[in-house]
Order: structure tokens, then C-alpha cells, then sequence
């Protein structure tokens, strides 16, 4: 495994430029990222605006930063996928297709709870 020599301190600092890398891979490779990130952008302010308690802004920005995560370990499947070959094969469509629903999830919810708590 990379990087197995650095402990402590070290191998903290190494993983936030690792995760800097991922942001900027992500940034340039993802467009659904970067929409996805666009509306966080945007519907943060109007979470903690409308959010009544700091529960619920907390839980409105919650679900802002779970389609995030999701489509950040979406686009890291894709890339293996793709990475081990473009041709067709039905376990690579599976796996894009798993993540694919795992975004899909991830954005239904946030629907769901942003309804809940700013409307009902």
C-alpha cells in the first residue's frame, strides 16, 4: 500500500493534498459534480435562511453535503471501472449503474427532507 512509511502527522498532511487532488480530479473530469456542488452552493444560504432551528439548518445542509459524498464515491467507482477497460462488460454497467442509483437515492432524499421541514 502507498504511503505505508509515513505515520502520525505526516501521513494526515499527505492525506489532505491526496484529497485536494480528488477535488480538483473530480472538478475537471465530473460535470455532475460540479452542478451538484453549483446548487449546494446555492441552496446552502437558503438552509440556513429558512431553517428555523439550528436542527433543521443543520439537517438541510446535511443532505447538501450527502449528495456531495455520494457523487464524489460515484465518480471514484467510474474511474476504476473505467480505468480496468472501456469495453462492455455487465459487472462494470452493474457497478456504474449501483452508483448511479446511489446518487439518484441521495437526491431523493434531500427532496424529501427539504419538503418536510420547510413545507409540511
Amino acid at each position: 500500500m502507498a504511503n505505508q512509511e509515513h505515520k502520525g502527522l505526516r501521513r494526515i498532511w499527505n492525506a489532505f493534498f491526496f484529497s485536494l487532488s480528488g477535488f480538483k480530479a473530480v472538478w475537471q473530469h465530473e460535470e455532475a459534480f460540479r452542478q451538484e456542488l453549483l446548487l449546494s452552493v446555492l441552496m446552502a444560504p437558503v438552509a440556513i435562511w429558512l431553517g428555523e432551528t439550528i436542527e433543521d439548518r443543520l439537517i438541510l445542509l446535511s443532505c447538501l453535503f450527502l449528495v456531495l459524498i455520494v457523487e464524489l464515491l460515484n465518480s471514484a467507482i467510474e474511474a476504476v471501472v473505467d480505468r480496468v477497460g472501456l469495453e462492455h462488460h455487465e459487472l462494470s454497467g452493474r457497478a456504474k449503474d449501483i452508483g448511479s442509483a446511489a446518487v439518484f437515492l441521495s437526491l431523493t432524499w434531500t427532496v424529501i427532507v427539504w419538503v418536510s421541514i420547510l413545507i409540511l
